[in-house]
């Protein structure tokens, strides 16, 4: 069974090509890889992406207005009775109907929308806390200023055609095991637009656009997380024939810091703590991303792998109000090398607290080694 393509992209079957390709592209920022890695959205833009390919061919777009699939036809079971390569019942269907009245298209547009562009950039974390504008160069394709889009050197109006008169298409004679047919196919002369430019630009060679590094910036907004694209509408490669221009965007990659680690709004970072301070309480101090020194109390009995944790000391929420954490991941430093005075000290510490080694039970603190273990190896 034929698929229905102009469902895929979700436009009527009389949709312009302008329609089609503002549709399909609606579609692919949504469910692009780059964007959505899940299988149902890979799905969908492959979908996406063999509706735009049929519709905006005019030959495979008038088989499926004839009921047919011209990406199936040549498998097994699928298009016009299975028939492979060219020449096959789904072409000579095609050919016997294309060019008949109510069958064509017409010419196509020489103004088309531009495509959308990519560009990375990095930033530190210290950046991606306070926000930043970053500039950055692009190699795009822009509006040629000799001809101001028009193609035209004298920057005069496109002519009609004089092969195809202005159809964008013309017709052919072709033989086939059923005779003399007659086939259509986009105009050689005028490239399907229906019209040609008798004075092509000197700068562009009729395109209406060049190729041209642009100096732009970029906002950065405080909060942004590795991974996320920054949109600038308009800022894409502008279309043939001077068409409007796609949009820019930009993918944020934030480097590792040496001290610490983001995740979600919250920062994480690794402080060592000597037993004794660990057992006494103490504090430390730690400069922020903001410059700002921020202090953490270590309370009195800390235990190695307790955490410390400062509300609103983390990276702060994208676009909204607040921040998130900064939490202290405390590890407990036990001395290995110990002098006289300090092993006499310890040894009156021991002697007073009369403690001893002993077997965990697997209940205490919330589970013991053995459990912690098995936990571990069940991730």
């Amino acid at each position: 069974m034929a698929r229905d393509y102009y469902g895929i992209l979700g436009v009527s079957k009389d949709a312009t090509d302008a329609e089609i390709k503002k549709a399909y592209r609606k579609l692919a920022r949504k469910y692009h890889p780059d964007v959505n890695s899940t299988e149902e959205a890979a799905e969908k833009f492959r979908e996406a992406s063999d509706a735009h390919e049929v519709l905006t061919d005019p030959q495979k777009r008038r088989i499926v207005d004839m009921g047919g699939d011209p990406l199936e036809q040549g498998q097994p079971g699928g298009g016009y009775g299975g028939f492979s390569g060219s020449g096959g019942l789904g072409d000579i269907f095609e050919a016997f109907f294309g060019g008949q009245g109510g069958g064509s298209r017409g010419p196509r547009s020489r103004v088309q929308p531009g495509s959308d562009a990519l560009l990375r950039s990095r930033i530190t974390l210290e950046e991606a806390f306070k926000g930043v504008r970053k500039d950055i160069r692009v190699d795009t394709a822009v509006l040629c200023e000799h001809c101001s889009g028009t193609g035209s050197e004298s920057k005069a109006k496109p002519v009609t055609c004089e092969t195809c008169h202005g159809s964008g298409e013309v017709q052919e004679v072709q033989r086939s095991f059923l005779g003399n047919v007659m086939t259509t196919r986009p105009c050689h002369t005028c490239g399907g637009f229906g019209e040609t430019i008798k004075d092509p630009c000197s700068r562009c060679s009729g395109e209406g656009r060049v190729r041209k590094n642009r100096d732009l910036t970029v906002t950065v907004p405080a909060g942004i997380a590795d991974g996320m694209r920054i949109r600038m509408a308009g800022q894409g490669e502008v279309g043939h024939g001077g068409g409007p221009a796609g949009d820019l965007y930009v993918e944020i990659s934030v480097d590792k810091h040496p001290v610490f680690t983001r995740e979600g709004d919250n920062l994480h970072l690794r402080v060592r703590v000597p037993a004794i301070d660990a057992a006494l309480g103490t504090g430390f101090s730690v400069e922020g991303l903001d410059g700002e020194t921020v202090t953490l109390d270590v309370p009195e009995g800390t235990q190695p792998g307790q955490t410390l944790t400062m509300q609103g000391k983390g990276m702060p929420k994208l676009r909204s109000e607040g921040a998130g954490s900064l939490i202290a991941h405390v590890e407990v430093v036990v001395p290995t090398e110990l002098d006289q005075r300090t092993r006499e000290l310890l040894e009156k510490v021991r002697e007073h607290r009369k403690e001893a080694a002993s077997v965990a039970d697997d209940g205490e603190h919330g589970g013991g080694f053995f459990s912690k273990f098995r936990d571990r190896f069940k991730r």
